[in-house]
């Protein structure tokens, strides 16, 4: 698969780079989330750090006729838990999610193509932990419907000792990484020195440039769930994550 940095896939003499991402889970995240999984080889869940809470982790945004409204997977864990040790409270979340996207998105144009797989996912088996739903969500979101062929990792499979910009380095050392893609809020706290001294380049992803799509309920928004763009546009939404930048033309709507 062509990624899309903009970048040679190459190191000098031709081997081949291999590209890394890594990421906490996040409940049914927006595009860029799935641009960065496009973009490299191996990404990482990264759940086993303190889990941050009123943040991505266990919420989104959707559309509907009301404006912008969250849903939120009630979450559970005492102290200060891992992202991986968080479980979920109330399992009635499963059904009202389901119900509050079926009504926003009952007359999007792709909802009925899609709307016996999405109730299978969210009423199909009890989800108990929160880092369960994540990841299981966001997989088969690649696999089935966006075509991602990238691998999937766990960061609590290595033996990483040290806290915040070392653990990473450690965690991109024994995964043999020569790339690694961030999102640009880390730009903040990575010092780019550490990452060269260890031969490992530091991109930088870039969200700009993503085309509007037909979206229902008033004024466009692209920081929704990624389940908006699916609903309204089906098999024609990796264009709209990707496919524009690799120059390929808009598909028309079926």
């Amino acid at each position: 698969m062509l990624r899309n940095w903009g970048l040679a896939d190459t190191k000098v003499g031709g081997e081949n780079m291999k590209r890394v991402a890594v990421l906490q889970s996040n409940y049914i995240p927006w595009k860029g989330y799935f641009d960065i999984i496009n973009s490299v080889d191996e990404f990482v869940w990264y759940d086993d750090v303190q889990y941050t809470k009123h943040d991505w982790r266990n919420r989104n945004r959707i559309k509907t006729s009301h404006g912008i409204q969250w849903l939120t997977i009630p979450c559970r864990g005492k102290g200060k838990p891992l992202t991986n040790q968080v479980g979920i409270d109330d399992p009635s979340w499963q059904k009202k999610h389901w119900q509050t996207l079926s009504r926003a998105y009952s007359h999007a144009p792709c909802f009925d193509d899609f709307r016996d797989y999405f109730e299978e996912l969210y009423l199909g088996r009890h989800w108990k932990m929160l880092y369960e739903v994540n990841r299981a969500f966001v997989e088969r979101i690649c696999r089935d419907i966006l075509g991602i062929s990238t691998r999937f990792v766990d960061s609590a499979q290595y033996s990483l000792e040290s806290n915040k910009q070392e653990r990473l380095l450690d965690l991109l050392g024994q995964l043999g990484a020569d790339r690694y893609l961030s999102g640009p809020a880390a730009k903040d706290y990575l010092d780019e020195r550490e990452f060269v001294s260890r031969g490992i380049e530091l991109v930088w992803m870039d969200y700009n440039g993503y085309p509007v799509y037909p979206q229902l309920h008033g004024r466009f928004e692209h920081k929704v769930s990624i389940l908006d763009l699916i609903f309204n546009v089906g098999d024609r939404a990796c264009w709209y994550i990707w496919g524009w930048r690799e120059g390929k033309s808009e598909p028309k709507s079926s």
